[in-house]
């Protein structure tokens, strides 16, 4: 008998390189060929605001994936500003941080001023200060304001106010009391914008024209200025009077004597005293947990921290403190951070600097290593059974997973690392394979020491995202979610994933949760949009353990 071509036409079994019937135009074709669905805008946006873009994909550049996630912005703000900005700002202030960097969400907040309405630039007005804490991420949110906003010049570009800008700017300067703005300001007067160019507050004070509610913050305003003298805005502002007396310092012992008396932070000295091993030598002791984690590779390059130095000791004494990582909340993500960073031996935090290099300490790792292992302490469960897969075909090769500058490795790498603390906290209700074209045992245990991963390597090859689903059908596995690391670029398979976690609800457990973790900013998923049991994510979102945690519980 002669076959029967529409018998190949199936809403239940179609080939990942054409799209399910029916639904063409809620799939779109992927960088590798097959069909997914698409993102919407938003997940879109949460993608970019979480992942960036830096270092591109396998498959996608670094330029097309800058402007067509810009693009995604731009098409948020024209169909809900005032709700690109609130997410914008969810992101960068939360506790643990969501995402590594803060620059995209400084741009989409500065795109949101730029091309925005009137509501959307009231939004901007009331979350600047919030996500430009610090005067650097003022002057990257300067920067990309005038860049989209401003005007060109012969000098490069000028920025063109109007009024809700200049309310928008002057926010910075009102926003907490008196101290805390003289705080951040007195942290860093002077910056440098994206495009290099020289930011000085004084200059943006001019622009905004903050109108001062006390004499306090009157005579700081002058001060930043340049009309009111060093000694008539210290009787008036003590957090600029801590910072005069802190930049006075002349040597070490000054230096660790003000931080003690005055409780000034670390940022207040001068850079001379600041490069010098002794001062940080007292600050292991004094410094906040998570100032302490954030500072072990400065304090290594500069020779405070050395192989069988005191201060290596109590830094480590301190980083294996089982009640301070506790009371500190420190995540065992954010410990898997401090290890690929200190590890890494290098980091290029801002672009337009040199490169910082240091030779990792081998009892600080291990330190690191063991308050890893210490901060699963104070982790609860889901109390659900889990299977997670990790993508292991060649694209997660790419390597452009990054944090503060620093490369952790590839997506196949930082997928498995994600893997292991979900593992860790969910202890044996908790199974994980690699899937490529085939499913793999994976090497992930619950014991896994993260620091093995670095040498692992996908499996390479195609991509079936399909199979996670297809391999828990065929063993019987009853499973309450399932979490997949992937990019995303699936074409191998000859069933799509939606249709076999379709099938997969059918035969085994009809109330399965599924998360789809990204670890790229493309645009496309495999997770049925009309699908309420499918969770997209960014694979980098420092808060997913906690989130699979919650959604699956």
């Amino acid at each position: 008998m002669a076959r029967d071509p529409l018998a190949s036409v199936s809403t239940v079994d179609t080939p990942q390189s054409r799209p399910i019937p029916g639904r063409e135009t809620e799939q779109v074709r992927n960088n590798a060929g097959g069909y997914g669905f698409a993102k919407d805008l938003w997940t879109r946006l949460e993608d970019f605001l979480i992942l960036g873009t830096t270092g591109g994909t396998y498959y996608v550049g670094e330029d097309r994936l800058t402007a067509d996630n810009a693009q995604v912005v731009f098409d948020a703000i024209a169909a809900d500003g005032v709700r690109v900005v609130d997410l914008a700002t969810e992101i960068s202030t939360a506790r643990p941080p969501r995402a590594p960097k803060n620059r995209p969400a400084l741009f989409v907040l500065a795109a949101a001023a730029a091309r925005g309405d009137a509501d959307t630039r009231q939004a901007v007005k009331a979350s600047l200060a919030q996500v430009a804490r610090t005067t650097d991420h003022f002057a990257t949110f300067f920067g990309y304001w005038k860049n989209l906003g401003g005007k060109a010049t012969a000098g490069g570009t000028a920025p063109v106010t109007g009024r809700a800008m200049r309310t928008a700017l002057a926010s910075w300067f009102l926003n907490g009391d008196v101290d805390q703005v003289a705080w951040r300001v007195c942290k860093a007067r002077q910056r440098k914008t994206p495009s290099g160019e020289a930011f000085a507050l004084r200059d943006a004070l001019r622009i905004a024209h903050p109108k001062a509610d006390s004499p306090a913050r009157r005579a700081l305003f002058g001060w930043i200025a340049g009309n009111v003298s060093d000694e008539d805005v210290r009787t008036q502002v003590p957090s600029v009077d801590a910072f005069l007396t802190a930049q006075a310092v002349t040597g070490p012992v000054e230096a660790i004597d003000v931080v003690q008396d005055r409780g000034v932070p670390w940022e207040f000295l001068p850079d001379a005293v600041l490069t010098d091993p002794g001062v940080w030598d007292e600050l292991v002791d004094t410094i906040g947990m998570t100032a302490l984690i954030r500072n072990l590779s400065r304090m290594t390059r500069i020779g405070t921290l050395t192989p069988m130095g005191d201060a290596t000791r109590r830094a480590a004494a301190r980083l294996t403190d089982a009640g301070a990582l506790a009371k500190a909340r420190i995540h065992p993500m954010d410990l898997f951070l401090a290890l690929r960073v200190y590890g890494a031996g290098h980091a290029q935090p801002n672009p337009r600097a040199d490169v910082q290099r240091w030779s990792p300490v081998p009892a600080i790792a291990d330190a690191l290593d063991e308050a890893y292992e210490l901060a699963f302490g104070h982790m609860e469960p889901s109390g659900r059974r889990l299977l997670i897969a990790v993508d292991s075909s060649g694209s997660m090769s790419w390597s452009g997973v990054r944090h503060g500058g620093t490369p952790l490795g590839s997506c196949y790498e930082v997928g498995n690392a994600m893997a292991v603390i979900l593992h860790r906290i969910e202890g044996g209700d908790c199974h994980v394979i690699d899937v490529d074209t085939a499913v793999h045992a994976s090497r992930v245990t619950a014991r896994t020491n993260l620091r093995e991963i670095g040498s692992w390597r996908p499996s390479g090859g195609g991509t079936d995202l399909s199979l996670p689903f297809q391999w828990a059908q065929q063993q019987r596995l009853d499973v309450d979610g399932v979490v997949v690391f992937t990019d995303n670029e699936t074409w191998a398979g000859r069933q799509h994933p939606s249709q076999a976690l379709a099938a997969y609800r059918r035969a085994v457990n009809g109330d399965v949760r599924v998360v789809l973790a990204a670890m790229a900013a493309n645009g496309h998923t495999t997770g049925d949009p009309r699908d309420e049991g499918v969770l997209n994510m960014a694979g980098l979102d420092a808060s997913l353990p906690m989130v699979v945690n919650g959604y699956f519980r």
